[in-house]
């Protein structure tokens, strides 16, 4: 003998409900209208602008009008002068070694803000890190000029040392002035990044390591770097990513042996030449995509319980 299993009847005086057809596609539809807004100026100022310089760069200039005609042209000609190869190729270690020594200042900063400064203090020195942000990049650009120059700081201070009897113009328009600049101006983002990540982390499992005999550079390299990975990837983006189209800082301090790509996609464009500078362009894009993409595993933050379930 066999029995059936029945679903059991709704209590007396309450009708099932059934839901009407086609509800549930307009309830989907209704959950993202939100972003419509958003969609809508993503698509005006984003990527409709990428499109347009995407086929310009395929395009020829033509007696200073745009001509329709798709070629890869511009591409050859940017890698057929080794002038603007250098170029590229010095904003590229330029970026990576300013983002570098960026990290190398904000990290050990961030570090002892959190460890050894007591909280009160800690958010009147955090106002002081965006305190620069109060005021004109340019500005804070244009100050280093009466640092780094003949008349500067830094020169005033060697002659009154004696070190030197007549200013030293090395420390002006060249790559290690931008290089210096450039660590300023992204020191900030760094920092705030930075400590964002470590004010989170449990320091208790650094004071263990270090109770099981790990020394602290032991404690810091297999307990404290792997959990603040994708902090540390996010300030590297923050700082690498607007460095590489940095235009004003290399033009003021670095002069013509400071070029950077963003100063040629600059002339490029001063020139009418704007096929060859949207192929210029293109190419930084790729670059920050293709960075973006070796990031990205970085940028996981994966569960330390998982494995146990």
């Amino acid at each position: 003998m066999t029995t059936e299993a029945t679903a059991p009847a709704p209590p007396a005086g309450l009708e099932p409900v059934t839901e009407p057809a086609g509800g549930r596609g307009r309830f989907r539809l209704g959950e993202y209208a939100g972003f419509g807004p958003a969609l809508i100026l993503y698509g005006v100022f984003f990527v409709v602008p990428l499109g347009i310089v995407v086929a310009y760069s395929f395009w020829r200039v033509r007696d200073y009008n745009v001509v329709h005609d798709w070629t890869t042209d511009n591409y050859h000609y940017f890698f057929s002068v080794p002038t603007y190869v250098r170029t590229l190729w010095a904003t590229v270690w330029v970026s990576v070694l300013a983002t570098v020594l960026t990290i190398a200042v904000a990290f050990p900063f961030a570090y002892w803000l959190v460890r050894y400064v007591p909280r009160g203090l800690q958010r009147a020195l955090l106002v002081l890190v965006i305190l620069p942000f109060w005021t004109s990049y340019l500005l804070r650009v244009y100050s280093w000029l009466n640092i780094l120059g003949e008349g500067g700081a830094i020169n005033r201070f060697l002659q009154w040392t004696h070190l030197t009897h007549h200013p030293v113009s090395f420390f002006l328009y060249d790559r290690p002035a931008v290089v210096l600049v450039l660590v300023y101006l992204y020191f900030p983002f760094a920092a705030l990044t930075l400590y964002a990540s470590l004010e989170r982390f449990d320091w208790d499992q650094f004071k263990a390591a270090m109770d099981l005999g790990a020394t602290p550079l032991t404690a810091m390299r297999r307990i404290l770097l792997p959990q603040i990975k994708p902090g540390l990837t996010t300030a590297v983006i923050f700082v690498f990513i607007p460095i590489l189209g940095e235009y004003l800082a290399p033009q003021l301090v670095g002069g013509t042996r400071g070029v950077m790509i963003g100063n040629l996609i600059v002339n490029f464009f001063s020139g009418a030449e704007y096929t060859r500078g949207a192929a210029a362009s293109l190419l930084i894009a790729v670059l920050i995509v293709a960075l973006l993409v070796v990031f990205r595993r970085s940028l996981e933050i994966k569960d330390p319980y998982a494995s146990g379930r």
